[in-house]
């Protein structure tokens, strides 16, 4: 397939305000037509056809690096109860949980004290927060389940079903966290300096922050990275530069989970800080990188394309249900080769894909009717599969993203 075929054009926004520093955004990547929610549980295949499409025009800020889609309608999200999106069932990611939680209480000294996650999905992380320093916690998350008793373990920690907002901005706890939620916002100055008022005035407050690493996406074309939900994209320089913008003294940048996701740790300012770290400084390369961003990620698309039609001729499933798989088979399986989704969470099983609608299955009946070709959503999780593929007696060949 020829590169000017692999995108359905459709007119699209070229200029556009930065919501961090007011700048003018200019489009560079653009895919129609995906869903406009990965992780909601879907219980039949006519209703995953039917599932609600939008654009994604991805627009870059020439001032502060911000990237975001600039057709994004928050109108046609879905927050709620059936959003399911843990990763708890994991092994590995619970690892990484666990490390990530004793760090930041280690750091910054965060025992028998209070904490604040706003975006807290199923309570995992709250829980281990609470749990692991003797803390207090409350949580806010529309898509929380207390059926789960998730927080059993952490008694001093409670969450509210909801967005966190204005409405509980009276709120203050020692560590403020939120992970993998500012992608969603689209308004991220307003967010941060909302999330400024959950820390204490003059205190030691800390703010951390977790979002996917936007600087990896362009550099390595991770096209499976890039899906509706995901509003906004950051590389070190431009979540740096929003938080000092909104009153951040920033303690520390960091790049987690095989450099997938990108880290701010921060305290309160009197006003806004100048850059001194230099990982800030990757303006430039950014620039450089978006340049040829449409170019080289069209070719590794097509090459996908070109490997899935060789498969073709036996059952190829995917692991992993979550936002990467809609991305994938949004731009990569126009001829629908891929047949199932393998996923280790009981709570997606027996729903359907949003716009392509394969069933969701468990590794288990993969042994009903063996696939021949095994693709790996997340490379962090091969070797957890692979010896998961080994005890149920299956040998596919296994690929990864």
């Amino acid at each position: 397939m020829s590169v000017s075929l692999l995108w359905r054009k459709r007119a699209a926004p070229t200029r556009s305000a930065c919501p961090g520093c007011g700048g003018l955004m200019a489009p560079f990547f653009e895919i129609p037509d995906v869903p406009t929610n990965s992780c909601v549980l879907l219980e039949t295949s006519e209703e995953a056809l039917r599932y609600p499409h939008g654009d994604i025009v991805l627009g870059l800020c020439d001032g502060c690096g911000f990237i975001c889609n600039l057709a994004f309608d928050a109108k046609l999200t879905e927050y709620s109860g059936r959003y399911e999106e843990t990763q708890g069932f994991s092994p590995t990611f619970r690892e990484f949980h666990r490390g990530l939680a004793l760090a930041l209480l280690e750091r910054y000294r965060i025992r028998d004290k209070e904490v604040l996650e706003i975006g807290c999905g199923k309570g995992e992380f709250l829980a281990m927060l609470c749990e692991l320093g003797r803390n207090c916690g409350i949580g806010f998350d529309p898509s929380y389940d207390e059926q789960r008793h998730v927080l059993d373990g952490a008694p001093g920690a409670r969450v509210i079903r909801d967005f966190y907002s204005e409405a509980y901005s009276h709120v203050q706890a020692d560590l403020v966290c939120c992970k993998m939620t500012l992608e969603h916002i689209p308004e991220t100055g307003e967010f941060a300096r909302l999330a400024r008022r959950a820390m204490r005035p003059g205190g030691e407050s800390v703010l951390y922050f977790l979002v996917p690493n936007a600087m990896r996406i362009v550099r390595e074309c991770t096209f499976e990275d890039i899906y509706y939900e995901h509003c906004s994209y950051f590389t070190a320089g431009s979540l740096a530069r929003l938080f000092r913008a909104c009153g951040f003294r920033i303690h520390r940048l960091a790049w987690e989970y095989a450099d997938q996701y990108l880290a701010v740790e921060a305290g309160l300012a009197a006003e806004p800080t100048k850059p001194a770290l230099p990982e800030e400084n990757d303006l430039e390369a950014l620039r450089e990188l978006v340049a040829s961003f449409t170019a080289r990620c069209t070719a590794k698309i097509e090459s996908w394309r070109r490997l899935l039609e060789v498969r073709s001729r036996g059952s190829v499933v995917l692991w992993g249900s979550g936002s990467k798989a809609v991305a994938f088979l949004s731009a990569a399986d126009q001829d629908a080769t891929v047949d199932r989704i393998v996923d280790i969470n009981p709570y997606k099983q027996g729903y359907f894909m949003p716009g392509s609608a394969q069933a969701i299955v468990s590794p288990s009946s993969l042994v009903e009717k063996p696939p021949a070709t095994v693709i790996i959503m997340n490379p962090v999780y091969r070797e957890e599969i692979v010896t998961e593929l080994d005890r149920i007696g299956l040998r596919p060949e296994v690929l990864t993203l």
